[in-house]
Formats: structure tokens, sequence, C-alpha cells
């Protein structure tokens, strides 16, 4: 069953379970072998290759949780392989408060989402960040494609668990790249028209010039 819910689902949240009167069901979800991770299968895989973004959640040693959003082109999170995703940290505002939390524990959630088709996928994880110069081979692995910037430090994740979450509530957006695409067809079609337009414009001018008195 669910390794995510038996690792998600605490004592302190099944007795909210319990006062909220689901604890039957979570129970059900929450029957699954606690100590291997889940690999990930190609539906999954693919969906996180497909996006542009995610959110990146840490713990820090106060005990204060962290979230930062991560973007770039699709694919920029590279799934190395069935239990491990990575990919590469540009420069950014130089706090490193992600980096530092992970130092101290490499347990991570992450939140990926896909607002057009209003899916969403959460994933717990181990997390590890090294300069990019330490390993080339992973480098090479994670450059393309990439978030465009300097790269500072190479990420990567070990899956431990994930669950698909329900689409309530998830509005529907629309990136610039998809609202093109699917603007492409009228545009041709507009441009044809005009195209067409002009045409016929330009023959009834011709038209009209002939019938002009000559002399």
């Amino acid at each position: 069953m669910s390794r995510y819910a038996a690792l998600a689902h605490t004592p302190s949240v099944r007795r909210v379970q319990e006062e909220m009167g689901s604890a039957t069901a979570a129970g059900r979800q929450a029957r699954g072998p606690d100590g291997e991770a889940e690999p990930l299968p190609g539906p999954v895989a693919d969906f996180i290759r497909g996006l542009d973004g995610f959110l990146f959640s840490s713990v820090g040693e106060t005990g204060w949780p962290y979230i930062q959003f991560r973007g770039g082109p699709p694919g920029f999170v590279h799934v190395l392989d069935e239990h491990t995703l990575g990919y590469s940290d540009v420069r950014g505002n130089r706090q490193y408060i992600t980096t530092g939390n992970v130092r101290g524990n490499d347990r991570v959630a992450l939140f990926f989402i896909d607002h057009a088709r209003r899916t969403r996928l959460k994933l717990f994880g181990r997390a590890t960040a090294v300069p990019a110069g330490e390993n080339p081979e992973l480098a090479g692995r994670l450059d393309s494609p990439r978030t465009e910037g300097r790269v500072e430090q190479l990420v990567t994740v070990r899956v431990e668990a994930y669950a698909w979450n329900c689409p309530n509530h998830i509005t529907p957006r629309f990136s610039q790249d998809e609202i093109s695409e699917a603007l492409a067809p009228l545009s041709d079609r507009l441009a044809a028209l005009e195209e067409e337009n002009a045409a016929l414009r330009a023959e009834l001018a011709a038209h009209h010039d002939d019938r002009r008195p000559k002399g």
C-alpha cells in the first residue's frame, strides 16, 4: 500500500483523523511497508519531467520549515533512476537557507503541480547538495535541460515515497507557451483570412479600375 501515508500519518495525525472521523479510510492507506523506498513508475517520472517548477520544503535547526520555489524549462528536474531526482542549482539571492537546512537534516518534501491539468504530486525524500565541480559526471547528466544562470551546486533527492493529491480547488492556469500552442490554429486561420481578404481587395480594386471610362 502507501509508504507515503505510513510516513505521513504520525501518531498525532492519527489522533486528529480519529477525531474527524477519517481514521478508517486513512488506515487503509497507511498499511504499507515502512522499510523500503518506493520506486518512481513511468507516469510519475513523466509528470515530473513535464513541469517547469516545483516547491522544495526543508526544515532548519530551529524546527521551522522553509519552502523555496525552483523553476526552469520542462525537464530541468531529471529522473536519474527510479529512486533519484536531480537538478542543477543556479545562483540566486545567496541566502542558502535550503542548502544549510539540508546539511543539518536531509529530509525534504517536494510538491509538483500542473495547474493546466489540475494534477499535483507530493513527495518525501532525502536531499544532498554538492558543489558543481565535485562531480563532473553528474554535472553532465544534469546540464541539459537546466535553469539558466551560473550553476553553483548539484542537488539530488533520493525519493522515499510519493502520493498523488486530489485535484480539488486547483485553479486552472496556463503558461505563455501553453496559451501560444492552444491559439496557434486560430492564429494560422486568422493569418490565412487576412491574406485572402487582401487578395479579394486587390481583385476588387483591379476590377473597379477596369470599369472606369477610358480617355
